[in-house]
């Protein structure tokens, strides 16, 4: 359902525009619902990204062990909304001049804006490491996925590959890497205890997993510096490495913090509960590249679980603003942290709203079949914005997962 722009509707020379900056998760999705929600004669949209196609991050782990998946054109999942598709990189954000530069085959251009999505997400942080950027691997992109699947399928039996960083991005990286390639040598090194974030019977079930599959677990162990064919820890220990894969973070563009905008220290926007810069109230901010208060108190992290939801609120708040109707408040809160570990097995770690671990767990092939549910949910859902179906299908599944557990 569209509505009308209040006192503009009719008027192609007022046409309101909204540029979306990034089509991860959440820019998609702000992008989807605004075309939704939103009448083309009132408003004209344009999604900037530099990719033609959707690209599922959540499974950039899959795709380095040389799984495929469903190529998914924006052209064929937004045909017939009216929204304008621009492939360009962006490089510049003004938001005094409401106007952001982006590059293309074409060349530079300045595009001019009423109301901005900012959604460039995030990427791989090195931390400033010593030869991290040199010589590891990443998986927070599509091309460093490419990449490490080539590097890995290189290998030769008994060739080391380490995993450093012990968050959920590192243990379902390790877990893929060592079941798809159980010739290689394949380790992990972790700042902290093995699954410290879990309760005790998620930390004891990806203990049993790492064990299964032969995974060498270095615990409490900072990486200092990267080589070539070895990491030094903080310790001064070296750790044999033929492939080392960088996964302890994630870093937000500099761009946001160029431009202008009210940003913390690590660079993200900071954001009003309706997903608005506290700072420019015409730029709103999703995913990753925003810093909003979840419903519980506490900052919410850097995820696919909160960049969505971040993306509906955004686009509720502008469709109110424009048309008057009533806005929602969408609910950001979470429920539980979805784990891969290869794919026979997972870890379902149910959460309280601050994100802190309950005791319940849900393990082994049914964790595994639910984490996959929730990928093609995800996926799904980008391409049928403000559909009820995706949600109400993912209240079943943890319903379903409940009882089990």
């Amino acid at each position: 359902m569209t509505a009308g722009i209040t006192g503009t509707a009719g008027n192609a020379t007022a046409k309101h525009r909204i540029l979306v900056l990034g089509a991860g998760y959440a820019g998609a999705s702000a992008a989807g619902r605004l075309a939704k929600r939103l009448h083309r004669d009132d408003v004209a949209i344009t999604l900037v990204n530099d990719e033609p196609d959707f690209v599922e991050r959540v499974r950039n782990h899959q795709l380095a062990v040389g799984q495929e998946f469903k190529h998914r054109p924006f052209e064929e999942m937004f045909a017939g909304t009216g929204m304008e598709l621009k492939l360009a990189k962006v490089a510049a954000v003004d938001v005094d001049r409401k106007s952001v530069r982006v590059v293309s085959t074409a060349g530079e251009e300045d595009l001019t804006y009423d109301t901005l999505v900012y959604a460039l997400g995030s990427r791989w942080n090195d931390h400033g490491v010593q030869g991290v950027v040199e010589y590891a691997h990443e998986v927070s992109s599509r091309g460093g996925a490419l990449r490490l699947r080539s590097r890995l399928e290189s290998l030769e039996a008994g060739q080391k590959v380490l995993v450093v960083g012990g968050g959920l991005t590192g243990v379902e990286a390790v877990t893929e890497i060592a079941e798809t390639h159980p010739h290689l040598d394949v380790a992990l090194a972790a700042r902290g205890a093995l699954g410290d974030w879990l309760s005790e019977k998620g930390a004891q079930h990806l203990r049993k997993v790492v064990d299964r599959l032969g995974i060498t677990a270095y615990e409490n162990t900072s990486v200092a510096a990267v080589e070539a064919d070895q990491v030094k820890t903080a310790d001064g220990e070296a750790i044999a490495a033929d492939v080392t894969v960088w996964t302890t973070g994630f870093a937000t563009h500099p761009i946001a913090a160029a431009s202008g905008l009210q940003v913390t220290e690590g660079g993200q926007i900071v954001l009003d509960d309706m997903m608005r810069s506290v700072s420019h109230p015409d730029v709103y901010a999703v995913g990753d590249a925003g810093w909003a208060m979840g419903d519980a108190g506490k900052p919410l992290r850097m995820s696919c679980a909160t960049g969505t939801p971040m993306a509906w609120q955004a686009a509720d708040a502008i469709t109110s603003q424009l048309t008057g109707l009533k806005q929602p408040k969408m609910p950001l809160h979470y429920f539980n942290q979805c784990i891969s570990l290869g794919r026979q097995d997972g870890l379902i770690q149910f959460v309280n709203a601050d994100d802190s671990s309950k005791e319940k767990v849900l393990t082994g092939r049914m964790a595994a079949r639910y984490k996959e549910f929730i990928c093609k949910a995800a996926a799904w859902g980008v391409g049928h914005p403000g559909a009820t179906v995706g949600s109400k299908g993912r209240r079943v599944a943890r319903e379903q997962a409940l009882a089990a557990a």
